[in-house]
């Protein structure tokens, strides 16, 4: 399988489980891995048969920005259950790193990979 990936895109959002992360936007930066089979898009130079990384770009910012949660374990388990049903691939990995978590820690975050149900 192929690999369609996006790297740290960039999302202001809320996010925290603390009231004070409740009042401020926080950065976070998503690392996307999608598994899919980029020949037919290849082959034929069309868009339409590529899994298009600019739309889930837009999806994963406008999910994110949508309505709040307060947990990164939350925000990835939804984002991976949208790109796996709404996208062609058959495999997603992201990564989220909030760097204003932690004083001390450059950023923490999560990472999970999930699969489409067959």
């Amino acid at each position: 399988m192929d690999k369609v990936f996006i790297s740290q895109l960039h999302v202001d959002t809320i996010i925290g489980v603390y009231d004070f992360e409740k009042e401020t936007k926080q950065s976070l930066y998503f690392d996307i891995e999608m598994l899919c089979d980029i020949k037919p898009a290849a082959k034929t130079d069309d868009i339409a048969l590529a899994l298009d990384y600019a739309k889930v770009s837009e999806r994963v910012i406008a999910h994110t920005t949508a309505k709040p949660v307060e947990l990164l374990e939350t925000l990835v388990e939804q984002l991976a259950a949208i790109i796996l049903t709404e996208f062609a691939t058959t495999q997603v990995t992201i990564r989220v790193s909030k760097p204003a978590a932690v004083a001390q820690a450059r950023t923490v975050g999560v990472e999970i990979t999930r699969l489409k149900a067959r």
